[in-house]
């Protein structure tokens, strides 16, 4: 088994953590062609992941098979991965499409969910609702009235295709990328035997902007990171010797009251409060991680002060620009298949390339990945956190698979906040696996921010408006 400390990360768990190196692509060759199926190929995901793949040194290319129901986004993700293949890896790489799963999934090696239940139809939704009773939502995908709607709607589904491909690809790794990422992974834990890890950005992204803030490389910072996906923890930052802590906790005070010294120190007050009062920077966006909280979205003033635009904890983001988001996307695809936008990018730090390649090559690599906290084989991974919840922690990846590393205990407060969301978290697994319009009330009860503007009768009220308003993505529940 390899030690630990010899495991690449982007962003440098520790300091010599080889990023130059691991930027390059990890040391040696892929053994096979491998299959790679992607469900909602429809997303915007899909051409960054397969471009990584294709900045992969040493691959032997295979098939890369697009599932989506939507047969006209589909079509054009088919057209954009094939002018890709021509023009960078012809005989390398084949594509296949298909509106039907089961037709493309025999044979995958490497899963990638990034499905979307009712696409544009329930995101105004999930926001108008909630919002008349007081709820206000920046993202609203994870947490909260908007992140448990979307959870029932998709997690049905999800389960489907978990139970396909237990049957067509046995073998398989499954990467998720769809939200809400707690409640489709604990759901995946119980209900499906295939291996399941979730994965996310923030970490690689907050690592960096945290070195920057600081003023020192990212490569030679020290940190570790630990918690749910969307709060997870740095609970240390070292250069050097050095904590960084304090560097950043006085540039944060500063900010807080209102002397930024410049347009970055200006924005992200939610997670610079956090971390003056909590002792320590979360992983997720200001906006995004407000949902997370019962502090700053529960009256207008606070919004004022601690919110800002855009994923800084704009009112609505989400809702507002999701549709043109998706316009922009399928006129970009247009532009690419006719040679009007380039077919190559730098190679990204999204996890899925980097595990394929560490797998493929027996090649050590380390991620943050989402994985249930506990399992028949293995103690608890956060040692006060609930074990049938889901964490983010550290993971080692070779040609073994992805295996978690144990962290131990977060500090007790950070641990509760923690916490308090897995419950809502479970609780919101539960609703879907079960289709139970009462437990989903149950969920919404433990959700920090509704229960912090809501009484539980305003909440069961909301609850089943919201069922009734989207009763046509929501069969089976009772």
């Amino acid at each position: 088994m390899t030690d630990e400390n010899t495991f690449n990360t982007p962003g440098g768990f520790h300091k010599g953590s080889g990023e130059s190196r691991a930027s390059q692509g990890l040391p040696g060759s892929m053994g096979r062609p491998i299959r790679m199926t992607f469900l909602g190929a429809g997303s915007s995901f899909t051409p960054r992941l397969f471009n990584d793949l294709l900045h992969i040194p040493g691959s032997r290319g295979g098939t890369i098979a697009l599932v989506d129901i939507d047969e006209r986004r589909l079509k054009a993700m088919h057209d954009v991965i094939a002018q890709m293949i021509r023009s960078r890896a012809e005989g390398l790489w084949t594509v296949e499409a298909s509106a039907d799963r089961r037709a493309v999934l025999a044979g995958t090696h490497y899963l990638v969910n990034c499905i979307e239940v009712s696409g544009l139809e329930c995101v105004q939704t999930d926001h108008d609702i909630p919002a008349r009773y007081g709820i206000d939502q920046c993202i609203g995908d994870t947490v909260g009235p908007g992140g448990l709607f979307k959870g029932l709607r998709t997690i049905p589904v999800w389960l489907d295709v978990l139970k396909d491909a237990e049957g067509l690809c046995p073998e398989a790794l499954v990467l998720n990328y769809t939200n809400p990422m707690g409640m489709m992974c604990v759901a995946a834990e119980r209900r499906s035997a295939l291996r399941v890890v979730g994965l996310c950005h923030s970490v690689q992204q907050t690592s960096d902007l945290l070195a920057r803030r600081a003023g020192v490389p990212p490569e030679e910072m020290e940190w570790e990171c630990a918690g749910i996906n969307h709060l997870a923890w740095f609970t240390r930052l070292r250069h050097q010797g050095i904590d960084l802590y304090p560097r950043l906790m006085d540039r944060a005070r500063a900010d807080l009251r209102g002397h930024p010294a410049d347009l970055d120190d200006a924005a992200d007050l939610v997670r610079k409060d956090i971390m003056v009062h909590f002792g320590a920077f979360v992983t997720e966006s200001s906006g995004h991680f407000s949902e997370y909280l019962p502090y700053y979205r529960k009256r207008k003033d606070l919004l004022t002060q601690y919110c800002r635009s855009g994923y800084d904890g704009q009112s609505r983001f989400y809702a507002d620009e999701w549709p043109q988001w998706r316009a922009t996307a399928d006129r970009e695809r247009g532009e690419m298949v006719a040679g009007q936008r380039p077919l190559s990018w730098p190679r990204s730090w999204e996890y899925a390339s980097w595990i394929i390649e560490a797998i493929e090559k027996h090649a050590p690599f380390a991620i943050h990945g989402n994985v249930p906290n506990s399992t028949a084989h293995a103690t608890s991974l956060i040692g006060n956190l609930p074990a049938d919840g889901c964490v983010e922690v550290r993971c080692l990846v070779d040609g073994s698979g992805v295996r978690p590393v144990r962290y131990g205990q977060l500090p007790a407060h950070m641990a509760t906040l923690c916490d308090w969301n897995l419950r809502m978290i479970t609780a919101g697994a539960t609703a879907a696996i079960e289709r139970s319009k009462e437990a989903a009330v149950h969920a919404l009860l433990l959700d920090p921010l509704t229960s912090a503007v809501l009484s539980p009768a305003e909440i069961r009220s909301m609850t089943l408006e919201m069922f009734e308003a989207e009763k046509e993505f929501l069969p089976g529940y009772a």
